[in-house]
């Protein structure tokens, strides 16, 4: 077994995207070097296999490639925090299982997602049978009702960990709802961590008395894993206004975690109809990696190719933030052996 950092819930924590090659294999060697990037960035831990990895779309035998690199390039040096969740408890108890005995951190377990149960039997019937089924690793909720059709209540997730804070001592909260992070906050007090799981509302989080959220599981963090890093280390230690500075620095790319667009569908009898497209997370964010050479643009379909006003949104991102702090970017320079600004200004990295 590799050596294993223990999990500790703050600071950031990139939610890793899954590299492939353009046939839809997986492409280790552009993982790793994603993985490096990550850890030079500062990062607190990584995720592997979480939703910004398309883990619905990879296989176990996948899932454990992934798992098992980011075990290994983080050599102990950074936590290893793998998503093991699914909609079948039995799944998440083997997928759970195996990190395990790979030794990762701790296990990310993301609400049941289609077959839709209720609180009560998410904490019955999936939390609590994983828990005990899989002795010794940590295992962390995932909450995001906008992705799953469900939800783990602020109450339930209150039994799991008042129950044990050590096998569940954090949160990843995407609901986007502060007034339930806030109850999840009165009901577990200051026992459990509250990690953000959407990149624009972390400072909000952090910044919120009655949540106090300790870090974020990111999206962004795979381009900007240092300004990040740096963000919510300056938030932690007290100083807001340099926390501020850096998220308002790094904004336009926190934003775009999903993209919207308009554009036009023609019928087969030729009349053309308005439609606004909306592009989801990792989508935008692979387009971004591809455009500055960091991976491929292949994602598992149905995920694919967004439409070229909505590519432009992400350039546009990239453009502002490198005209306005191109330290944060400058890394991937460094990284990649290219330069951000003839990247994004070359039409042939974007189609």
């Amino acid at each position: 077994m590799a050596m294993t950092k223990p999990f500790e819930p703050r600071g950031v924590w990139p939610a890793l995207a899954t590299p492939f090659t353009d046939d839809g294999t997986l492409d280790m060697e552009a993982y790793e070097r994603l993985l490096e990037f990550a850890i030079a960035g500062g990062v607190t831990g990584v995720v592997p296999c979480g939703t910004t990895g398309e883990s619905p779309t990879l296989s176990w035998e996948e899932h454990e490639a992934l798992v098992g690199a980011a075990i290994r390039v983080a050599a102990g040096k950074v936590g290893v925090l793998a998503g093991t969740g699914s909609n079948n408890t039995q799944e998440a108890i083997r997928g759970t299982d195996d990190a395990r005995k790979a030794g990762a951190s701790a296990a990310l377990l993301v609400d049941c997602y289609y077959n839709g149960p209720s609180s009560l039997e998410l904490r019955r019937d999936y939390y609590e049978r994983v828990l005990k089924a899989v002795p010794e690793i940590p295992l962390v909720p995932y909450v995001i009702p906008g992705r799953s059709g469900c939800a783990l209540g602020a109450e339930d997730l209150a039994m799991l960990h008042l129950n044990d804070p050590a096998r569940v001592p954090a949160v990843k909260q995407a609901t986007g709802d502060l007034d339930r992070m806030r109850y999840d906050r009165t009901l577990c007090g200051e026992g459990l961590a509250i990690m953000s799981g959407d990149d624009d509302l972390t400072l909000d989080m952090m910044n919120d008395r009655g949540i106090r959220a300790s870090g974020v599981i990111s999206v962004m963090a795979n381009l900007v894993p240092g300004a990040l890093s740096s963000m919510v280390e300056a938030r932690a230690a007290g100083d807001v206004k340099r926390a501020g500075e850096i998220g308002n620095e790094v904004g336009p790319l926190l934003k775009i975690v999903g993209v919207r667009s308009r554009s036009v569908r023609v019928l087969p009898d030729g009349r053309e109809l308005q439609v606004e497209d909306k592009f989801r997370n990792p989508v935008p964010l692979k387009t971004m990696m591809a455009g500055l050479g960091m991976m491929g643009t292949y994602c598992r379909r149905p995920l694919g190719p967004m439409t070229p006003a909505a590519v432009e949104v992400c350039r546009d991102a990239l453009r502002a933030v490198w005209e306005a702090a191109p330290e944060h970017l400058r890394p991937i320079e460094e990284a990649y052996g290219v330069s951000v600004p003839e990247r994004v200004a070359d039409d042939r990295f974007w189609t």
